[in-house]
């Protein structure tokens, strides 16, 4: 995530006075403009894409997820999530030094802020020229979106509170560990060479885990495979995945942390990528049932901009097409085909679009880095597709799989086992809107 750099995402919090770089309007500009579009896409993009994908019965419930997460992370990542995912502590997590954001605001003089270093207390230290409070920020909303996209794994049955417990723990004990160790500049996968340009791993890839982890820990919902569960309004559905598509301008070309050449290249990347995905997923569902759908169409794009996210940074536009083309007809096949197989209710395919998607750009990252998109004068030679860079990202992919997996299992066990994980069926039948909210659409 940060320009001209291996290790995208130096942690360690520290301010350096005497060098303190100046702020770039630029820079902070964009860095503004990019907080604001990536907070866009879960409200409201993800939340209406979630919800016009559901019953009606269950559509404010939905959204009410969503909205409801981003409220409960923002406080999550305030409290301790910034700390433990960018301050030097270890190579497994931060440290503390940074709760509820001790110390943001030392640095400010007449309402002016200066740039701050990224691990300043690291070899691999890198001066920012944005305040610290704006990548506070950024970073805050890549903390929002993540557990509200495990939330299409588990829609329409999981009880409310048992979703929050679940949100804010994990929060704590898989996302702020794996972004330190993918994005720290003392992480161990990003020792290894890890590259991730914007979080297929950290974001979408975890999600994806933890979003199928939930779905046969809960079991499938009353009348899967038997009643209808069409979708209530694909209206809903085509305006949040265009949100998404707009916001993840935010969250892949505002990852290069700056109004540069970089982010210029992983917007052209992440606009291709998508394309070839909605395309790729459109033509084959037209081969096989005969009609393209707007279901189709818009779950292709959405899983070419996750898979172009690790590599949004990293790679050509050619590579950029064959990495979504790739993707749509995968993720198509992981949302139909082996769904049907394994026979799991991942109810609006978080682990098909989000973890599948997540999976295969993160390893084409491997094979398709373009060396100079990444070097720097430490580093002149970049990240540059290889073997070697795929064996890398194969064990990135690996650890988050099973660190995400493992430890998701045993937190929605424990909640199990206290205050329950899933809704009575009665509750189930009336749908969620009412039965857990007391509202529903008339």
């Amino acid at each position: 995530m940060l320009a001209g750099t291996v290790l995208l995402l130096p942690s360690g919090l520290a301010h350096a006075a005497d060098a303190a770089p100046a702020i770039d309007s630029g820079d902070t500009a964009w860095m503004l403009m990019s907080t604001a579009l990536v907070l866009m896409m879960t409200i409201p993009g993800l939340a209406l894409f979630y919800a016009g994908m559901v019953r009606k019965k269950n559509v404010l419930a939905t959204l009410m997820q969503s909205f409801a997460l981003c409220c409960i992370m923002s406080i999550v990542w305030m409290v301790a999530g910034y700390s433990l995912a960018f301050t030097t502590g270890s190579p497994w997590i931060g440290g503390l030094s940074r709760l509820f954001l001790n110390g943001l605001g030392a640095h400010i003089h007449n309402g002016a802020d200066i740039g701050f270093t990224l691990g300043a207390d690291s070899p691999n230290a890198t001066t920012m020229t944005i305040p610290e409070s704006i990548f506070m920020m950024f970073q805050m909303t890549f903390a929002i979106i993540t557990p509200a996209l495990i939330s299409g794994a588990y829609a329409e049955r999981m009880k409310f509170s048992a979703m929050c417990v679940f949100s804010i723990i994990w929060s704590l004990t898989v996302y702020a560990p794996i972004a330190h160790w993918v994005w720290s500049p003392i992480g161990w996968l990003a020792g290894l060479g890890t590259a991730d340009f914007a979080g297929g791993t950290v974001v979408h890839i975890n999600a994806g885990i933890a979003g199928l982890v939930c779905a046969l820990v809960l079991g499938r919902r009353k009348g899967f495979g038997q009643d209808d569960l069409a979708p209530f309004n694909l209206t809903y559905a085509i305006i949040g995945a265009s949100l998404l598509w707009v916001g993840w301008f935010g969250f892949n070309a505002g990852s290069a942390v700056g109004a540069n050449g970089r982010a210029g290249m992983a917007m052209a990347t992440t606009q291709i990528a998508a394309a070839g995905a909605g395309v790729a997923w459109m033509l084959v569902e037209w081969l096989r049932s005969g009609k393209p759908t707007v279901l189709g169409v818009i779950s292709g794009a959405v899983g070419g901009l996750v898979a172009i996210t690790p590599a949004a940074g990293f790679v050509l536009p050619g590579s950029a097409l064959i990495i979504g083309l790739i993707t749509g007809v995968i993720c198509y096949w992981s949302a139909t085909s082996l769904k049907h197989l394994l026979g799991y209710d991942d109810s609006l395919d978080a682990f098909g679009v989000h973890g599948v998607g997540g999976i295969v750009g993160a390893l084409l990252t491997g094979i398709f880095a373009y060396g100079p998109l990444s070097a720097t004068d430490a580093n002149p030679t970049g990240v540059v597709g290889s073997l070697h860079q795929l064996m890398v990202q194969s064990e990135a992919v690996l650890v988050t799989i099973l660190w995400c997996g493992a430890v998701s299992f045993v937190l929605l066990k424990v909640i199990d086992m206290t205050i329950g994980l899933r809704v009575t069926q009665d509750q189930e039948l009336e749908g969620l809107d009412m039965s857990l909210h007391g509202e529903r659409i008339n």
